[in-house]
């Protein structure tokens, strides 16, 4: 009989992803999606339109992580084995616009859900997406399990929050919890409000005479980029493992953005600095200067380890939006794919 798995925020880049890998290990899998999230499932069509997917193991629920009676229900009706929390307010920016909705969400959420889980009374093992913007100021380098947590924004407040409820359910009620600090992961299904993907979207439009400008906060920063393909395994493997524990899952490489943009423009050979223009709208109040993970712990235990380093990632990425653009200019697909 199929193993059950149940993913908040399986529309998203993380989600598809997870997924596809779940499906290709003969799992069925069940997602939750937001009412709003109807007509936003484009991620998912690869899945559905694939010949040789047995679409009938994958499975959507309308749910919410604000709504704690239906995650009851949904968990009780659907009893999983492995559940993997990826749904959050993810965009940093946005969330010192909307932090109350940010911390109800990304934080309180993942309470409602711990909360459904011990409730029904099942035991599956639980994966809680926790994020490399807790260690924000960072207070070493590069970040590892124990590096003290410092986070900029109430995006990085929340999921430390979340982090530490999923390892107090853990020691609490013996409840086989994981949490990933994953450090930046992108992909070509990445959100558009993304700097990578609004970088290689821009690189697109722009070497195809739809774009003059392109807008960017501080491109300073420095952040360790891996590929989102390969980081969703990591999750998994951690729900594999005998104990449960907290894993960094990242590249130990970091890079800024204006390298990530020097990489990206050569791909169709222009020189960003033509095009690219400051605009303070888009910097943070607090912001994060340095990331860089290191992954030895889930390469030791998980055997994982990354493959995709950001000078490749960044190519993946610009080669699939100029493909993906030339398709919508023909009248193949939707250009928010």
């Amino acid at each position: 009989m199929a193993k059950k798995a149940l993913i908040t925020g399986i529309t998203g880049q993380d989600g598809s992803y997870l997924a596809e890998l779940l499906l290709e290990k003969g799992y069925e899998v069940h997602g939750i999606i937001r009412r709003a999230s109807t007509f936003n499932t484009s991620r998912l069509d690869g899945i559905y339109s694939d010949p040789h997917s047995p679409k009938n193991r994958l499975f959507l629920h309308y749910g919410d992580l604000s709504d704690a009676s239906a995650l009851s229900r949904l968990v009780a009706k659907i009893q999983p084995e492995e559940v993997y929390n990826l749904a959050a307010q993810s965009h940093v920016r946005v969330s010192f616009d909307s932090p109350e909705y940010t911390a109800d969400i990304t934080g309180t959420g993942t309470i409602r859900l711990l909360e459904a889980i011990r409730e029904v009374g099942i035991k599956p093992r639980f994966y809680q997406a926790s994020s490399s913007e807790m260690f924000g100021k960072v207070m070493e380098v590069p970040q590892t399990e124990t590096t003290p947590f410092y986070p900029r924004s109430p995006y990085g407040a929340a999921k430390v929050y979340s982090y530490w409820i999923t390892v107090n359910y853990r020691e609490s009620y013996g409840m086989h919890a994981s949490n990933g600090i994953l450090f930046n992961h992108e992909s070509p299904r990445r959100g558009e409000t993304f700097v990578t993907r609004k970088i290689t979207r821009a690189v697109a439009h722009i070497h195809a005479g739809l774009q003059d400008k392109l807008f960017l906060g501080n491109i300073e920063s420095k952040r360790d980029w891996g590929y989102a393909k390969e980081y969703v395994e990591g999750m998994w493997l951690m729900l594999q493992q005998d104990e449960p524990d907290d894993y960094v899952l990242a590249t130990n490489e970091t890079y800024t953005i204006r390298e990530f943009l020097e990489v990206s423009f050569s791909r169709v050979g222009l020189d960003w600095q033509k095009y690219v223009e400051f605009d303070p709208v888009y910097c943070r109040p607090a912001e994060v200067d340095l990331l860089i993970g290191d992954y030895s712990k889930a390469k030791k235990k998980l055997g994982w380890e990354p493959k995709t380093k950001m000078h490749d990632l960044a190519k993946l990425m610009v080669d699939a939006d100029v493909a993906l653009l030339k398709a919508h200019r023909e009248g193949k697909t939707k250009l928010n794919a």
